[in-house]
């Protein structure tokens, strides 16, 4: 059976580039598909919650030290906050690719553990001239996941890289990326080394 996500068994270069500064501990990989980065994660010795709303593509992001779960997190009226069942500083590292819902952006950062790693990597306008998708409601708007973790400065939030431009891989598009820090995490073994 076909899924609606893109075939890709690669982590992203964004997600191992960063994933050395997520501190120990558990990771939400968010409409993680059929797991790539579960997997990838999960080899670098990090419990894994991969959830997606797609039985058949969590079937494919099971393993070892990967717990999946199927939910379906935009089953909610359009003037109604999502229901998000994750408490506040749980996870080490959240990660999200290829993916995009707004209204659930502010609980991302509400779940990450202080200290903790958010990898956000998605499409953004003028990608509708690659390809899929093109509906606006899916396509971040020019400097939108910037503008999202500054609303979080005065709570410690630390962008430590962002992009807003063309890539040619995995396929010609148009993606914004961003790495955040929850808090200061400049001490330890790994710091804010940059690769």
């Amino acid at each position: 059976m076909m899924t609606s996500h893109l075939p890709l068994a690669e982590a992203s270069a964004w997600i191992r580039r960063f994933a050395p500064l997520i501190p120990e501990g558990e990771i939400l990989d968010l409409a993680c598909g059929s797991g790539r980065h579960a997997r990838f994660l999960a080899k670098e010795g990090h419990p894994v919650l991969a959830v997606d709303k797609d039985p058949d593509a969590l079937s494919g992001a099971a393993g070892a030290c990967i717990t999946t779960l199927q939910m379906d997190l935009e089953a909610h009226a359009a003037d109604e906050q999502p229901q998000w069942p994750f408490e506040a500083d749980r996870f080490a590292g959240i990660v999200v690719t290829n993916y995009l819902h707004r209204p659930l952006l502010p609980f991302l950062f509400a779940s990450l553990a202080p200290s903790g790693l958010l990898l956000y990597e998605t499409f953004a306008s003028g990608n509708e001239h690659f390809g899929k998708p093109s509906n606006p409601a899916f396509l971040l708007q020019p400097g939108e996941l910037l503008r999202f973790a500054m609303r979080f400065a005065d709570q410690g939030a630390r962008v430590v890289a962002y992009e807003d431009g063309y890539a040619e891989t995995p396929k010609p598009a148009m993606v914004q990326r961003l790495c955040l820090i929850k808090g200061n995490a400049a001490c330890g073994p790994k710091g804010l080394r940059l690769f």
